[in-house]
């Protein structure tokens, strides 16, 4: 038996050494799942875990907050000569660094990372489904669920998303459902970005201008019948990219331009959504949306459609689920909270509790250390 020291922790309690753990993503841009991996990167207990971090493509607006990242870039294929190259560098990169435990956060990560890690005999892989999977090609879908197989865990942030997997071959005693982490500052207030003005209420959505999916064309057309019985109402859209053109030009044709406010991408999202009463997202698939719980943790009742995992953030108490494509319920629902501020307040409380009791930093932080752990023991204390 080994005595304690003087503060009561033995001396090879002492001299355990903390896990080594790798975290890559595809690229630092500002969606769901490289949000995700800034927060969980900043925050794991460093008296446990020992951060290495790598990328598939060193770019992003979230970049210049992980400097000296190594990356290994596919080349424009996952099956060229480059990525074997990349992965093969990869592979000796992680043996290099006496890896535990290796876990990828999205798909061209998870594509990257997972056969690097089970060549270098890194003791537990974990791969990453942050979607529902309907946005991928087929072929995408299945080199993905073939790279899961070689996984000893897969993290899904939502029950929609972990059931799409294991109804495509994916055994289910690998799924983990552990939901986004919210910052801490997404619970601070904070001082509207627009300042307010007496008698205009505003509905916003937050969402980059990349794709479709997305469905900011069919905000807009949401707005215009808003706009018909409640003139004083004023639409944001938070973000930005390639779609920002043509959805400019249709705020135009629906003669909602002097009411429907393009802010650009955002950086101080707590600001904006001070700035609002009313937060929607009618985005056509969502696993766990970042965007949904912000505005739960900004006291803002949401208005979602009925898609993917939007049902495990959103009830009557804490919002209204509409539909999908069903465009005037869903006005006729930002209409009735516009209408009723008791409502508003009494659902913003009832969000803002949810999300303190279920997505908090140390929540999530939790879950995730509890998972590296027990995988780890699971496989003897790694190397």
């Amino acid at each position: 038996m080994v005595a304690p020291d003087a503060s009561g922790v033995s001396t090879i309690a002492r001299a355990v050494q903390p896990v080594s753990v790798y975290l890559m993503v595809n690229t630092f841009e500002t969606g769901g799942s490289e949000r995700q991996f800034a927060v969980l990167a900043k925050n794991l207990d460093p008296s446990k875990f020992q951060v290495h971090l790598g990328c598939v493509s060193h770019r992003g607006a979230l970049a210049d907050q992980f400097v000296n990242v190594p990356q290994f870039p596919l080349g424009g294929s996952l099956f060229g000569w480059r990525s074997l190259r990349s992965r093969l560098q990869l592979r000796k990169h992680l043996s290099t660094n006496l890896i535990d435990i290796a876990h990828a956060f999205d798909f061209y990560a998870n594509l990257t990372l997972i056969p690097a890690a089970r060549l270098a005999g890194v003791p537990v892989v974990i791969g990453s489904h942050r979607q529902l999977g309907d946005l991928m090609t087929t072929a995408q879908f299945r080199a993905q669920a073939a790279a899961f197989r070689w996984c000893d865990a897969v993290v899904c942030n939502s029950h929609a998303a972990a059931a799409r997997l294991s109804a495509h071959g994916v055994p289910r005693k690998k799924l983990r459902v552990i939901g986004n982490a919210l910052p801490r500052e997404a619970f601070a207030p904070a001082p509207p970005a627009l300042p307010r003005r007496s008698g205009v209420l505003r509905v916003g959505m937050v969402a980059r201008m990349n794709a479709h999916y997305k469905n900011y064309a069919g905000f807009l057309r949401i707005a215009s019948i808003v706009h018909t019985q409640l003139p004083n109402v004023e639409f944001l859209l938070a973000g930005d990219g390639p779609l920002r053109p043509e959805l400019e030009k249709q705020a135009v044709a629906l003669d909602i331009a002097n009411s429907a406010l393009f802010l650009g991408d955002r950086r101080d999202i707590p600001a904006v959504l001070a700035s609002l009463d009313l937060a929607v997202l009618t985005s056509d698939s969502e696993s766990l949306s970042n965007v949904i719980l912000e505005a739960m943790a900004a006291r803002l009742p949401v208005i979602a459609y009925d898609v993917g995992g939007n049902s495990e953030l959103i009830n009557d108490q804490r919002g209204a689920l509409i539909t999908a494509a069903e465009e005037n319920n869903f006005a006729a629902a930002v209409i009735r909270y516009l209408s009723d501020a008791d409502l508003r307040a009494r659902v913003g409380e009832n969000a803002r509790r949810f999300v303190e009791e279920n997505f908090t930093l140390d929540h999530t932080r939790a879950q995730y250390e509890d998972l590296y752990l027990t995988m780890l023991d699971r496989k003897g204390r790694g190397r």
